[in-house]
């Protein structure tokens, strides 16, 4: 009668736990983000003392006259500059905020060297002094690295299971860390990425509806000078709208370009570190 030989049940929790936070901030950072744009058209823009002839009656949106100095002039470019304002601010608070936790999830040094160093010790069969490496990278290679050869020593004195079977509990243990780490550098992306198209509609919106009054108050004009000056000055506030919808697509354009390049450096760090432990262990512990 044939043998069978017994396999033991490998351990499904990984050894990174799941950090669990609250994303209400990241929503509600866009909201505050409007408001103080609103504050900033409104009272700093649109302060009294920026146009020859201020509305007296004030309120939420103030029908001031003759803005003095280039700048101030966005304020006559209506009720879409203060969202404008206020998404060219969410745009930096994220940028911000990412710029941060994208430097610490690369860790210290260069993940190409941390990887080298560590398959010096594994070759070296010193599964410490590679987890010691780990603790250095701080980062989420590093953390991925960690759990993989927290599982990979548990592993090497497990004899319930045969080579294939540990080096696929160990690419279980490496996928779940990965799991965890990805997201949250993935985080928040989705805001730079809409700002990015939106932006430059809210800009144009502004501009057809500044183009919108221009026309019409053109159509009010009985003297053919003063409407033409009436035009040309609508039309260039308008434009207005424009420019900084642009621009605030720009930038958000090109940071999140800048974070993905470095997410996916990231990745390819996280896989290479992933294949770095299953062949190893493969061809040590045969």
């Amino acid at each position: 009668m044939a043998e069978t030989k017994p396999t033991a049940t490998v351990k499904a929790a990984t050894s990174v736990q799941v950090q669990k936070r609250s994303n209400s901030i990241s929503w509600l950072a866009p909201v505050c983000c409007i408001i103080a744009g609103y504050v900033i058209w409104r009272f700093v823009l649109g302060s009294a003392s920026n146009f020859k002839v201020p509305d007296p009656n004030g309120g939420f949106w103030p029908n001031h006259k003759g803005p003095i100095g280039t700048f101030t002039k966005m304020y006559e470019g209506g009720i879409i500059v203060p969202i404008l304002i206020g998404c060219l601010l969410t745009v930096i608070t994220f940028v911000i905020e990412r710029l941060l936790t994208i430097s610490k999830a690369s860790g210290t040094g260069n993940n190409a060297e941390f990887i080298r160093k560590v398959q010096y010790h594994l070759a070296n069969r010193n599964v410490d002094a590679a987890l010691s490496e780990c603790d250095k990278q701080k980062g989420s290679v590093g953390n991925v690295m960690k759990a993989g050869l927290r599982k990979y020593k548990e592993m090497i004195t497990v004899t319930e299971l045969d080579t294939e079977q540990k080096v696929l509990a160990i690419q279980k243990e490496v996928e779940e860390a990965t799991s965890l780490e990805l997201p949250m550098l993935e985080k928040n992306l989705v805001f730079l990425s809409t700002i990015a198209s939106v932006a430059t509609l809210l800009g144009l919106l502004g501009t057809v509806m500044g183009m919108i009054r221009s026309f019409s108050k053109l159509g009010d004009e009985s003297g053919g000078g003063e409407a033409a000056r009436e035009l040309s000055q609508g039309i260039s506030e308008a434009l207005y709208n424009t420019a900084l919808g642009i621009g605030t697509s720009a930038v958000s354009i090109i940071m999140y370009n800048v974070f993905t390049t470095k997410i996916d450096s990231i990745t390819y760090g996280i896989d290479e570190s992933g294949f770095t432990l299953t062949q190893s262990f493969a061809s040590l512990y045969k």
